[in-house]
């Protein structure tokens, strides 16, 4: 790997930098991009009904701006901004963003598409950055700033004669991170000395890490120099637009929103060029999940995603951060246990605040269901399996019975090598304990009584009859015991099987109502001190009681 052809990114000197002791506790203006910077890196670009439709959604959660095209570069990116316009898609509150290059046949393109909208940002920009302006343009800095200061004025122009009601400036030095901090300040002001603007009409400074080359720490530095070097601070709102070929683009971001930046551009999922744009989504919830209300509405994500897959045709990852299929999953045991636990306190307790291992979120809150949170491969252990069972089935099953069945449905994934649905591991769980097949001992009739009704409680003596099927031949046994489980006990102990001590037994009823089932759980432990559990299911408690012992004995017969 050659290695030393490629320079280390050089710091920002700036002195008592503030950012990294700052907080944030508020969302940033938002600014999509989704149908403009993300529609032009697809494969196959959205035609105008798509565009409309990602254009609704975008609406619906709440966006104020959205950059809906670059109108004089094409004739579909022209009539998308019509169709809008003329068919009143925008409500009172919204603007809509127009990018175009400072070249006047392009930008009397743009106020011809943007003509009879109320509220609309014109996005002017030209590449600054040292190495396009030696290699591309082969101009100096006088010569560029020359092209961007001509761009603005023609705005100008074109806005007084213009039949819009509210016309915001956006400039951006394109390649913001490649371009020297000196340069990029002399250029913006040229542009803000040229378009004036006023606390009441500001302008917007884009600074985009058009390529992402540094370790974000040093893109909230240049923010922040920029930020405290920039002349009439009151009158510009700084916007960030960050790219992801770092793979930092979001830390990029909030580390900039810390260093003062008031605007953020970006897409849903971070579609954009090459590794793409900052992901819109991810930031969003990033607040939500510290507190701070995103002021966009992602409550139902499964519909974001939709439309979004729909009209991009890119498929949103597995493990895409808050919206991917996998993220509240948990495959680990130990994951699932802990997840287990944290449900049922916050579920059982009245808690102000989400706090569950390894979910950041409810994901309730965005119409996740729980149901999905953990699935069951070989690499799962018991508490996941017992969270299923309970969640999903009902079965509250004794904690000290988690490692036997979290073993009996772990065996089965080893030698599929599958992962399991709930489906699959409750015929694990019914055949192993309920259904039995193959069983040493089947209850076919049993009938209990109270011998001496009129003697105290501790006094009560209760005598059974059970007809069985024991090793395929019938049986009829008798017992008394203080009560009916203790009367099968003695009575089964008259057939040839092994002897065992009854250690722990618990019951619940599954629904409620007239018809409401009740589980027993009975665990029995035998001469070699092996304990093995039996259940039982029943909507008389008595039997559902008498089958978990007999579904406990059968499994140490086997």
């Amino acid at each position: 790997m050659s290695y030393k052809k490629y320079k280390k990114f050089e710091p920002v000197k700036l002195e008592n930098r503030e950012w990294p002791s700052k907080t944030i506790d508020k969302a940033p203006i938002w600014c999509s991009v989704d149908l403009r910077d993300g529609n032009q890196a697809l494969p196959v670009p959205m035609n105008v009904d798509k565009k409309t439709k990602m254009f609704n959604l975008l609406k619906d959660m709440g966006f104020k701006e959205i950059e809906v095209g670059f109108p004089s570069a094409s004739k579909a990116e022209f009539e998308f901004t019509r169709k809008l316009i003329e068919e009143n898609m925008l409500d009172d509150d919204m603007t809509i963003q127009v990018l175009t290059q400072a070249r006047e046949k392009l930008i009397a393109k743009t106020f011809d598409a943007i003509d009879g909208c109320k509220r609309a940002i014109v996005h002017v920009y030209n590449s600054t950055s040292t190495l396009q302006r030696k290699v591309v343009f082969k101009k100096n800095r006088k010569e560029i700033i020359d092209i961007a200061v001509e761009g603005v004025k023609l705005v100008k122009e074109f806005a007084k004669k213009s039949n819009v009601e509210e016309i915001t400036l956006e400039y951006s030095p394109e390649s913001f991170t490649g371009t020297e901090l000196d340069f990029a300040l002399e250029i913006c002001e040229a542009v803000i000395a040229t378009w004036n603007p006023t606390k009441e009409n500001k302008i917007i400074i884009n600074l985009p890490a058009t390529v992402e080359m540094s370790m974000p720490n040093i893109y909230a530095d240049q923010i922040e120099w920029f930020c405290k070097n920039i002349s009439c601070r009151e009158n510009v709102i700084i916007s960030v637009h960050t790219h992801n070929d770092r793979g930092t683009g979001v830390a990029a971001t909030e580390l900039a929103m810390l260093a003062g930046a008031d605007r953020v551009e970006g897409t849903l999922f971070g579609n954009g060029e090459r590794t793409g744009n900052l992901d819109l989504l991810t930031v969003a919830m990033n607040l939500y999940s510290q507190g701070i209300n995103p002021r966009l509405n992602i409550i139902d994500i499964n519909n974001i995603i939709n439309i979004y897959e729909e009209c991009t045709m890119l498929k949103v990852h597995e493990r895409h951060p808050y919206a991917g299929e996998l993220v509240y999953t948990a495959f680990s045991g130990s994951h699932q246990d802990a997840i287990k636990k944290g449900l049922d306190c916050y579920n059982n307790e009245n808690n102000d605040y989400w706090e569950v291992p390894y979910l950041p979120i409810n994901p309730a809150d965005i119409g996740r269901e729980y149901e999905a949170i953990i699935r069951i491969n070989s690499q799962s252990g018991k508490g996941g399996i017992a969270y299923i069972l309970e969640s999903q089935y009902g079965y509250k099953l004794p904690k000290k019975m988690h490692p036997e069945v979290g073993t009996i449905v772990q065996k089965v994934t080893d030698n599929t090598g599958k992962e399991l649905n709930p489906n699959e591991i409750l015929n694990i769980f019914t055949k192993e304990y309920i259904e039995q097949e193959n069983s040493a001992i089947v209850l076919n009739n049993f009938t209990s009584k109270i011998e001496n009704k009129k003697a105290k409680l501790k006094d009560v003596e209760v005598t059974m009859v059970a007809e069985l099927t024991f090793k395929n031949e019938e049986k009829t046994i008798k017992g008394k015991g203080n009560g009916p489980i203790a009367a099968f006990v003695n009575g089964v102990r008259e057939l040839n099987i092994p002897k065992f001590k009854l250690v722990e037994y618990e019951e619940h009823s599954m629904n409620g109502g007239a018809d409401a089932q009740a589980v027993a759980y009975i665990g029995l432990i035998n001469e070699n001190g092996v304990t093995k559990y039996g259940i039982g299911k029943d909507s008389n408690i008595n039997l559902a009681s008498i089958k978990a012992l007999i579904s406990a004995v059968n499994r140490h017969m086997k």
